[in-house]
């Protein structure tokens, strides 16, 4: 696979790289439901077999829990992917209630307890996770600067921040990366976030490309209904009526340009943000090794301008 890049940093990333929301597990306000931690740790391994070299987690994901199944996974691999994690999603043990914290105790304590779970003495690439509570934004990017300077982490980026939130974080140091939202169902971010990362050299790594799920083409209502009581999908109003019709009618698009290249709906949804000039690279998840093989082609995929046109056709007439 491909490298490319990673904006302002000295990594090359492959445009496609393992994201660790989903093995978090269950029973955690933002879950996907249970995960079999081994069929997790199966499809990371998966995922660098087939030439992914990063990995994107989080503190919050599984309350932890995702770090330390990353950190099982990547034991005794003598080359190692880059790391990426997240900061400033904080809960309390007891309640298991999230709350947000910019503050620098708050952070110091988070970086640890990430080193520790993860097993490494450095990060390379620390993010804050959204930019909540605003006002605090300067105090919590200038702590990731100050972790930067001691050597705790090799880059430090954002997520979730929109322009004016960027402008104030690049006024102290420089940002290395942003981690936006992108997808066919939720594009906002190339109206003016993308050109501003584009012009100030900032890598972006884009989530969700497929909609967690609902552009693979293999989603459908009886699928839908089946999930989960803490499958946070459930609460999403793009999995629900009237949205969903129109976004399994997007995937079947996808899936007519896909069939062209022998590549998958999800595939096409993937390279879809791939074509965008700001964007480095995608973050996809897997919880099974056998959904890498649906995910790695979207590497491969040129699309055309008549596909290009075909998609843009039907987002016109179907807002």
């Amino acid at each position: 696979m491909e490298t490319r890049q990673f904006g302002n940093t000295d990594m090359l990333i492959t445009p496609i790289g393992f994201g660790a929301w989903a093995i978090g597990g269950g029973n955690w306000e933002y879950a996907w439901g249970a995960q079999d931690d081994e069929e997790s740790i199966q499809a990371i391994h998966r995922a660098l077999d087939m030439g992914m070299n990063w990995i994107d987690t989080a503190a919050v994901y599984g309350l932890g829990h995702s770090e330390e199944v990353v950190a099982r996974a990547l034991k005794g691999i003598a080359h190692k992917p880059y790391t990426f994690t997240k900061c400033e999603l904080v809960w309390d043990d007891s309640t298991r209630i999230i709350g947000t914290s910019l503050k620098r105790e708050s952070i110091m304590r988070e970086i640890e307890a990430s080193l520790r779970r993860l097993q490494v003495e450095v990060i390379d690439l620390y993010q804050i996770h959204w930019p909540d509570p605003d006002e605090d934004i300067e105090e919590g990017w200038q702590t990731l600067v100050d972790l930067q300077k001691s050597g705790k982490v090799r880059w430090i980026g954002v997520s979730n921040f929109n322009v004016s939130q960027m402008q104030r974080a690049a006024a102290i140091a420089p940002i290395s990366s942003l981690q936006p939202p992108y997808s066919l169902i939720k594009p906002s971010v190339q109206d003016d976030i993308l050109p501003y990362c584009l012009n100030n050299n900032i890598g972006v790594i884009v989530y969700s490309p497929m909609y967690s799920g609902l552009l693979t083409g293999s989603m459908t209502p009886d699928r839908i209904a089946a999930f989960p009581d803490d499958d946070w999908r459930k609460r999403d109003d793009e999995f629900a009526e009237p949205r969903l019709t129109r976004n399994l009618a997007l995937a079947e698009i996808l899936k007519t340009i896909g069939a062209q290249y022998g590549k998958t709906a999800g595939e096409v949804a993937i390279a879809w943000t791939l074509k965008n000039p700001a964007v480095t690279a995608a973050i996809v998840g897997a919880r099974r090794a056998s959904q890498i093989e649906g995910i790695v082609g979207a590497a491969d995929i040129v699309l055309t301008d008549a596909d290009m046109a075909k998609i843009a056709a039907f987002i016109s007439e179907n807002p």
